[in-house]
């Protein structure tokens, strides 16, 4: 595999994790967008509904307060005005019963008057009965008199009565309504509180489970690409230095054969070249000896001969002539000139032999030193093209498993730089997450606890503001009830104004106190709407 193949693989593996990371991120982001709508729309709809639930509640209460009241204000009415007309009625009668009494005592006095003196005590006695039964008959009317004030004041005071049951269950259903709205409220909050708390859970622990998921599967890979790197560059350069071993050992194996081949070959020549030299130092020797022994012999034969020839020429000198003897000593001249001339000429030979035997051997021994030269400049060379052949050969394999470490240290760099990149976008990215989550989560609990307390204000306030209209109503109802009262005793004549002035007072009382309670809930409302 080439250096891109590897390139290729690291950029795949880088490719494929940055992918898988943005989408986790995508998911991610997309779970959170969906949680926070999901979180608003359901604050929003609880809101809405406590809300509306509130209004309904203080509407339908303002309602039965004015219906209660109204009816309360009209029944005390008519029960005060049968209570002036009966009492009006009772006054009258008893008034025209006094009266008739007083002139039916008048005209009995004013007929005993003429009658005689026997019969004065009779009629002294008389009247003083007349004025005791007028007396009794006054004692009965001012009876009647207080007896219908006493009627009128129990039933006033049953009225009053009456008014407190009334206003004292509207209390309490009063109360209970606000227990089971603020109950009601507060359970669904808990509830909804609870849902969004489970989610956000759920979220943050499916969040982290993907980030897990991808983080291990992000280092597996990476390992094992480096792995795979590292066993493939090392297979490779266990291969390089493998072949450059061999091919070092060929090389030298070759070089030491062809330097013994050479060397051999060198020496054999030398061999020859000696053995050459060594019979041809001989045959010259030989023959050398064998012209010196002729020469020798053929000197010592001539001299011998002319020795003979002198020897006698001289014995017979005396038989003889002078002319023979003279040509006896030329023969002996020839023959000693022949036997030099011999001798030179063996000499001259021998000499040229030697020389030449020096020459071949001269010849022999430069051919010889010019075979060794040769043989030791081819080993020379030999050895120098081994050596630089090494030389090279282990720069190539120190170059190449520079490289292979340099590639593999890259790749490893590039490998480690990759996982802490990725290590460290899905960690930015859990934390993002987390604390998007958790802020989600404070916000809505800030919400929900804001949207409580808005509530329980408003239904505290509403029904602070019905407690108070009612006691107000009371105690109008039970002044109003003493004053009429009053004045039914006292003025007849003024009751009627004071009827209206009460009824006029409470009515302005119960529009004030609806009109506050419409207030606080309006601004309630606005308060929580802008929450």
């Amino acid at each position: 595999m080439e250096h891109g193949g590897y390139v290729v693989v690291v950029v795949v593996v880088v490719v494929v994790v940055v992918v898988v990371v943005v989408l986790v991120v995508v998911v991610v982001v997309v779970v959170v967008v969906v949680v926070v709508v999901v979180v608003v729309v359901v604050v929003v709809v609880v809101v809405v509904v406590v809300v509306v639930a509130v209004v309904v509640v203080v509407v339908v209460e303002v309602v039965v307060e004015v219906v209660v009241v109204v009816v309360v204000v009209v029944v005390v009415d008519v029960v005060v005005e049968v209570v002036v007309v009966v009492a009006a009625a009772a006054a009258a009668a008893a008034a025209a019963a006094a009266a008739a009494a007083a002139a039916a005592a008048a005209v009995s006095s004013s007929s005993s008057s003429s009658s005689s003196s026997s019969s004065s005590s009779s009629r002294s006695s008389s009247s003083s009965s007349n004025n005791s039964s007028s007396s009794s008959s006054s004692s009965s009317s001012s009876s009647s008199s207080s007896s219908s004030s006493s009627s009128s004041s129990s039933s006033s005071s049953s009225s009053c009565v009456v008014v407190e049951v009334v206003v004292v269950v509207e209390v309490v259903v009063e109360v209970v309504v606000v227990v089971v709205v603020v109950a009601v409220v507060v359970v669904v909050v808990v509830v909804v509180v609870v849902v969004v708390v489970v989610v956000v859970v759920v979220v943050v622990v499916v969040v982290v489970v993907d980030v897990v998921v991808v983080v291990v599967v992000a280092v597996i890979v990476v390992v094992v690409v480096v792995a795979v790197i590292v066993v493939v560059v090392v297979v490779e350069v266990v291969v390089v230095v493998v072949v450059v071993v061999v091919l070092v050992v060929v090389v030298v194996v070759v070089v030491v054969v062809v330097v013994v081949v050479v060397a051999a070959a060198a020496a054999a020549v030398a061999a020859a070249v000696v053995v050459v030299v060594v019979v041809v130092v001989v045959v010259v020797v030989v023959v050398v000896v064998v012209v010196v022994v002729v020469v020798v012999v053929v000197v010592v034969v001539a001299a011998a001969t002319a020795a003979a020839a002198v020897a006698a020429a001289a014995s017979s000198s005396s038989s003889r002539s002078s002319s023979s003897s003279s040509s006896s000593i030329v023969v002996v001249v020839v023959v000693v000139v022949v036997v030099v001339v011999v001798v030179v000429v063996v000499v001259v030979v021998v000499v040229v032999v030697v020389v030449a035997v020096v020459v071949v051997v001269e010849v022999v021994v430069v051919v010889v030193v010019v075979v060794v030269v040769v043989v030791e400049v081819v080993v020379v060379v030999v050895v120098v093209v081994v050596v630089v052949v090494v030389v090279v050969v282990v720069v190539v394999v120190v170059v190449v498993a520079v490289v292979v470490v340099v590639v593999v240290v890259v790749v490893v760099v590039v490998v480690v730089v990759v996982v802490v990149v990725v290590v460290v976008v899905v960690v930015v990215v859990v934390v993002v997450v987390v604390v998007v989550v958790v802020v989600v989560v404070v916000v809505v609990v800030v919400v929900v606890v804001v949207v409580v307390v808005v509530v329980v204000v408003v239904v505290v306030v509403v029904v602070v503001e019905v407690v108070v209209v009612a006691v107000v109503v009371v105690v109008v109802v039970v002044v109003v009830v003493v004053v009429v009262v009053v004045e039914v005793v006292v003025v007849l004549k003024f009751c009627i104004v004071v009827e209206v002035v009460a009824v006029v007072v409470v009515f302005v009382i119960v529009v004030v106190g609806i009109a506050e309670t419409t207030t606080i809930m309006l601004s309630s409302f606005d308060s929580s709407l802008l929450v």
